[in-house]
């Protein structure tokens, strides 16, 4: 049984070893305002607010946007994957922290001495940062896989395993057995790290995934997603506890809020390959997309997509063919990418919004045996989109689910009071509008305590 978090993570800092303030900011997957009110949240005693987050309201473009107070317009993040136009290939997950343009909101920090540690948080790897923690993995040539996280300083990792009393394991983090787990191991190690003297960064932003899971199998509203709030209480009642015990200040903030899908997944790329505008290889009786030869392919992500459209003169009748379909809200073009801060080399030629209770499934395929062999598999790298299926078990044993029904919460959308985001502080922020407003004020704390 997963122990809870508790006041024996705490020590006490040392006199004289602390002297400018420090900060830890928690991001905290599918904090939806709606969820804090319902559930009656508070943290160690202070209320959570709620604000606007961005658009689209997704993991990278949410974290971007934090890490620079600049709309995905600016920093070209605009979903967890990109297409690759010279390459024509879709990119997922990728964790360069050059797909982040412009600056952070800690440089001046930095320039004035300041310490910063990034844990998993998104697009990490090479950040001008001075610890980094993210999963990466070694995938091996004739299958199987040798886990690992990538650390800066090289001996971080080893040394917040033995802190912790156990390595992180990326089973928790995603996949059919994904669970609070990965979240529990992440406060731990973050509660290691900042009671650590000779480590201790004075800017520590962390990422606890718990709600993400459940909210997505099993919706916002159900037995599990309580069950999995009541964990994430104690993680982040024990976090930051032992953050204030060591003189943190600290942040919680979500980055997204998870809705009810009751009406299922819209197809786009099936409905663009039964117009001829996405083409496929069939090899071995499977459909692979063939990319060189398509016209037209939708980036799907939650409830978003960026459709790319390789030739000017076919962008109505992809916009015709993707109107139509039921469960789409709106395709835009230029004017309307602009107007929602997404207008950007990085974005589609189009964009397209799931309606409230629908969400966007990358999928091609009519028949089960025309899938891709990577379908059935969590394959987050290779699927040209993102696939919540992947958190269900499939069959035959050792796969993952196709079946888009079981999917029963999503993001991506904004607007409206159910899709606003939590957030409590002991920095008074003076009520933000938004997560850039949010990230803005975090740049003038730290610039005014370097």
């Amino acid at each position: 049984m997963m122990a809870p978090l508790s006041t024996e993570w705490i020590s006490i800092r040392g006199e004289g070893v602390m002297e400018r303030k420090r900060l830890l900011v928690i991001q905290v997957a599918g904090l939806g305002d709606e969820l804090v009110r319902r559930h009656k949240l508070s943290c160690r005693g202070r209320a959570y607010h709620a604000m606007e987050t961005v658009f689209p309201a997704l993991t990278c473009p949410a974290q971007a946007s934090f890490r620079t107070a600049q709309p995905p317009c600016a920093h070209g993040v605009l979903a967890n994957g990109l297409y690759q136009r010279e390459l024509r290939r879709a990119l997922f997950w990728e964790q360069s922290s050059a797909l982040v343009t412009g600056p952070r909101i800690w440089d001046g920090f930095r320039r004035r001495g300041g310490s910063v540690a990034m844990l998993f948080w998104q697009q990490s790897l090479g950040e001008d940062a001075d610890i980094i923690l993210s999963p990466a993995p070694i995938h091996k040539h004739h299958g199987g896989m040798i886990e690992d996280c990538y650390s800066q300083p090289a001996g971080l990792y080893a040394r917040l395993c033995h802190d912790v009393g156990r390595p992180f394991r990326l089973r928790d983090y995603w996949g059919p057995l994904a669970s609070v787990r990965s979240s529990q191991w992440i406060a731990e190690a973050t509660a290691a790290l900042l009671r650590t003297p000779d480590l201790a960064p004075d800017l520590c932003l962390t990422y606890l995934p718990a709600l993400d899971y459940q909210l997505q199998r099993h919706g916002p509203d159900s037995a599990a997603a309580r069950s999995t709030v009541a964990a994430l209480v104690r993680q982040l009642e024990g976090l930051t506890a032992a953050a204030e015990a060591v003189g943190y200040d600290w942040l919680v903030f979500g980055d997204y809020a998870i809705a009810s899908c009751p009406h299922g997944a819209v197809l786009p790329n099936r409905a663009l390959l039964d117009a001829g505008l996405l083409t496929a290889r069939r090899v071995s009786g499977r459909l692979y997309p063939d990319f060189h030869a398509s016209r037209a392919f939708a980036l799907c992500d939650h409830e978003t997509a960026q459709v790319y459209v390789r030739q000017a003169d076919d962008i109505t009748a992809v916009r015709t063919v993707l109107a139509a379909l039921s469960g789409v809200e709106g395709v835009f073009g230029p004017e309307e990418q602009a107007a929602r801060g997404i207008r950007h080399a990085q974005a589609g030629e189009l964009t397209l919004l799931a309606a409230d209770g629908f969400w966007l499934a990358y999928s091609w395929w009519r028949m089960r045996a025309e899938a891709p062999d990577y379908a059935g598999h969590v394959d987050i790298h290779n699927k040209p989109g993102y696939d919540p299926c992947e958190l269900f078990f499939g069959w035959p044993p050792g796969t993952v689910s196709l079946e888009t029904s079981r999917i029963r919460g999503s993001h991506g959308r904004v607007g409206g009071d159910a899709r606003r985001v939590g957030w409590a502080s002991t920095l008074d922020l003076q009520e933000p509008s938004d997560v850039i407003a949010l990230a803005a004020r975090i740049r003038t704390w730290l610039d005014n305590n370097a």
